[in-house]
């Protein structure tokens, strides 16, 4: 049985992202992704300019006229939500930590999916894969994949985005749309990328804190890293660091950009802001543009 404060924290969030669903997400979610073909839907009487090769010519032998073969686009999607759990999630300069924001972001895909009637799913990982949960529809599944994601406690620490990819295109059997949600902490994984992409659509959502661009000026810090526990004292008052520090950091955000599109991967860099609005604003906006190209 959840806990009162599990049950109010999974609330919160689903409020969190119920104005955004309500005023865009929905619509454009639906626009920006294909289903997974056309489907027969009925016949009907030819109408000149119809397309001759759709002519049904078993009815129209019966019929006596000419009938059509009418077909309508598979809508029904598998969505797949990879979540990283690795230690580095666990870091936070704000109010949110990286792994707060990712159950947030799971929860505003995972409740888009289902109003559009498809299958949402959860894979966790760190090094290795902690727990997946099979593609689904409905609310109640939404509310398990954002508790999940909250209060899953991972074996591990380290990263291995490699390992995640290849469960991933092991267990989908069928072309899904695979959203995966890191800080892409980790090496050696662009060849898994690509063969998931061969199969499925692939979204890299790359969930950043701002103490990751840029440092504040207060002097002596520890810094430990989260998943090899090496610490370095650094020294934040010392002008010439913070500005080597961010030119680093502009480099690796450039570097990882540069990674994706050669992957032909869509890439959404998410810096957690102060409001959750100004968070989602870089994947509300990938999902406008990709939305018009659909359309075009």
């Amino acid at each position: 049985m959840l806990s009162k404060d599990v049950l109010k924290t999974v609330s919160r969030i689903e409020l969190s992202v119920r104005g955004t669903l309500d005023a865009v997400m929905a619509g454009v979610y639906h626009s920006s992704f294909k289903g997974n073909g056309m489907e027969f839907s009925e016949v009907r009487e030819y109408i000149p300019g119809d397309d001759v090769r759709s002519i049904d010519w078993n009815v129209t032998a019966r019929a006596g006229t000419p009938y059509v073969k009418k077909f309508v686009e598979e809508r029904e999607l598998n969505m797949l939500l990879m979540v990283d759990a690795s230690s580095s999630s666990e870091f936070g300069s704000g109010s949110q930590m990286k792994g707060e924001v990712m159950a947030t972001l799971t929860a505003l895909l995972a409740f888009a999916a289902i109003r559009n009637n498809d299958k949402v799913g959860l894979l966790i990982f760190t090094d290795q894969v902690e727990l997946f949960i099979p593609p689904a529809k409905g609310r109640k599944h939404v509310l398990r994949l954002i508790r999940e994601v909250l209060y899953f406690k991972p074996e591990n620490h380290k990263t291995n985005l490699q390992v995640a990819l290849k469960y991933a295109g092991d267990v989908l059997k069928r072309k899904a749309v695979v959203v995966v949600l890191s800080d892409f902490l980790d090496s050696g994984f662009e060849r898994s990328f690509k063969i998931l992409r061969k199969k499925h659509d692939v979204i890299a959502l790359s969930v950043v804190d701002p103490r990751e661009t840029e440092l504040p000026a207060v002097g002596l810090v520890e810094l430990e890293d989260p998943e090899t526990g090496e610490v370095l004292l650094i020294d934040t008052g010392d002008a010439a660091f913070r500005e080597a520090f961010m030119r680093e950091a502009k480099k690796q955000a450039r570097a990882a950009k540069e990674m994706f599109q050669r992957m032909s991967i869509d890439y959404v860099r998410i810096l957690i802001g102060n409001e959750f609005k100004e968070t989602v604003a870089p994947l509300l906006d990938y999902f406008r543009r990709r939305a018009r190209a659909a359309r075009r």
